[in-house]
C-alpha cells in the first residue's frame, strides 16, 4: 500500500496522525488545568509507529499496547469521546472510569489492553496468538512495547515462546530512545536492537519510525509471515518522544538541543511535505481531527462521573 501517493490513503494516514497528535495535546491541556488527575504519558512525536502499523492490519487481528498507549488505540479505530472520558474518569469511558490512561481497553476493535506494567503486554500477545492458533484462525497479534521494555523478563519469554512455538505475533518496539530516564544507548549493548530477535530465530528489522511508510511496509511483511504460520518477527521503529517520560518527568536527563533537533523530524510535518495531498486537503485533515477531538472533549465532560457504588462488580472473589 502506497501512503503517500494514493490521496485517500494519505488523508487517512495524515487525519489519524493529527487526531493522535491533537488528542494527546487536549489532555496535556486537561491534566495542566487541574480537570484530569492521575498520571499520563504521552507520545507526542511518535504518530507515524501506531499509524503506519495498524494499516497492516485487518479487521479481527489484535494488539497490546503500552502505558503509552493513546495512540495504538485511536489507530486501531477506538472511540475518542469513550477514551476521552476514561481518562476523565467518566462512567461512559471504556472501562468506566476504572482504568484510566493506562489501562484502556477496546475488544471490539481488537485493542487488548493497554498496560502499566512495562513489558506486561508482550506475554499477553503471545497468549491472544496462542489462542489464535489452537483454534485454526488467521488473525495476527501485535504487540507494542518500549525500548525499556526489551530488558525486562517477561519480554525475553513471550518472544521466546513465540519463537519456538510459530506464533502469529508481530513485535514492534517504539525505540523513543529512553526507558524512563535511561538511554537506549546505554541499556543495551548491541547498536540495533532488532538484532536481538537473531537469538530467538526470528527476523528482525529495524525502520525509520517517523516514517509511516516505512513502518508500514515492514510491519506489512511480518503480518505476511505471521499470518502463513512462519512465526513471529521483530521490528524496531526509531523515534522519539517529545514530551518527559510521564507528567513528574522534570527532563534534566536530555538537552533542549536534542529535544529540538527531534522535532525538526515530525513525522506528520514530514508526510505533509511528502504525499500527494494540497494544501487545501492538508488543512482538511487537521480541522476534521481537531474537531473530532473537541466533541470528544465536549461529549466526555457532560457523562456521568463513575460511581463508586459499584466498584467491586468487576472483583472476581
Amino acid at each position: 500500500m502506497d501512503l503517500v501517493k494514493d490521496a485517500d490513503t494519505a488523508a487517512n494516514v495524515l487525519r489519524t496522525m493529527w487526531t493522535i497528535r491533537l488528542f494527546e495535546e487536549a489532555v496535556d491541556d486537561l491534566f495542566a488545568r487541574g480537570l484530569m488527575h492521575g498520571t499520563m504519558h504521552l507520545s507526542i512525536g511518535q504518530e507515524a509507529v501506531p499509524v503506519g502499523t495498524c494499516l497492516a492490519l485487518r479487521d479481527g487481528d489484535y494488539i497490546t499496547s503500552t502505558h503509552r498507549g493513546h495512540g495504538h488505540c485511536i489507530a486501531k479505530g477506538a472511540r475518542l469521546d469513550a477514551m476521552m472520558a476514561e481518562l476523565l474518569a467518566k462512567e461512559t469511558g471504556y472501562c468506566r472510569g476504572r482504568g484510566g490512561s493506562m489501562h484502556i481497553a477496546d475488544v471490539a476493535t481488537g485493542n487488548l489492553g493497554a498496560n502499566g506494567i512495562v513489558a506486561g503486554g508482550v506475554p499477553i500477545a503471545a497468549g491472544a496468538a496462542l489462542a489464535v492458533a489452537l483454534r485454526g484462525g488467521s488473525e495476527v497479534v501485535v504487540s507494542f512495547f518500549g525500548d525499556g521494555a526489551m530488558n525486562e523478563g517477561a519480554w525475553h519469554e513471550g518472544v521466546n515462546l513465540a519463537a519456538i512455538w510459530d506464533l502469529p505475533v508481530v513485535f514492534v518496539c517504539e525505540n523513543n530512545q529512553y526507558g524512563m530516564s535511561m538511554a537506549a544507548s546505554r541499556a543495551a549493548k548491541v547498536e540495533r536492537l532488532s538484532e536481538r530477535a537473531a537469538a530467538y530465530g526470528i527476523p528482525g528489522v529495524t525502520v525509520d519510525g517517523n516514517d509511516p511508510q516505512a513502518v508500514h511496509d515492514a510491519v506489512t511483511d511480518a503480518v505476511h509471515l505471521a499470518r502463513a504460520g512462519q512465526g513471529p518477527s521483530l521490528v524496531e521503529a526509531v523515534t522519539y518522544r517529545w514530551k518527559g517520560h510521564s507528567k513528574s518527568d522534570k527532563n534534566l536527563y536530555r538537552t533542549r538541543a536534542e529535544i529540538e533537533s527531534w522535532r525538526e523530524a515530525d513525522p506528520i510535518a514530514r508526510f505533509e511535505g511528502a504525499c500527494v495531498l494540497s494544501e487545501e486537503d492538508i488543512a482538511e485533515c487537521r480541522a476534521t481531527a481537531r474537531n473530532a477531538v473537541r466533541e470528544a472533549v465536549r461529549v466526555a465532560h457532560e457523562a456521568p462521573d463513575a460511581s463508586a457504588s459499584s466498584l467491586l462488580a468487576a472483583v472476581y472473589a
